[in-house]
């Protein structure tokens, strides 16, 4: 098997680069995702439609252009909690409020399965 460890020297402004990009994207996060569904009145459709194309174009901007990969590793992490705010949101809200209602156990059973079936089949 392989192991998911991820370890190594870590200087100082990289662990704080780290630790300051888990505390806004984690903060932030559902607070924009939200701003984005309802205030700008994009729906929780709209908010990961727009998400998921940002992260669309950062993966692009990452292949096709010199711009530091790193800088656009952090940048899409940043959009990925944004994103599984509206697209959770989407998912799991009741219909009336313009989600598809498919509920919290079907959502975390669709997207935890296949995450707990990649860890074991990458360990073992």
């Amino acid at each position: 098997g392989h192991s998911l460890s991820v370890t190594g020297p870590m200087t100082r402004i990289a662990e704080f680069m780290y630790w300051a990009c888990i505390i806004v994207s984690n903060t932030l996060g559902t607070a924009v995702g939200d701003f984005t569904s309802d205030n700008l009145e994009l729906g929780f459709a709209g908010g990961a439609c727009l998400y998921g194309g940002l992260m669309l174009l950062t993966a692009i901007l990452a292949v096709c252009t010199p711009i530091s990969r790193v800088g656009l590793f952090w940048v899409w992490f940043v959009l990925t909690r944004p994103f599984g705010a509206t697209f959770g949101d989407l998912l799991t809200k009741k219909k009336v409020a313009g989600g598809l209602q498919v509920g919290t156990e079907v959502t975390s059973m669709i997207f935890g399965l296949p995450l707990i079936a990649v860890v074991i089949f990458i360990v073992y």
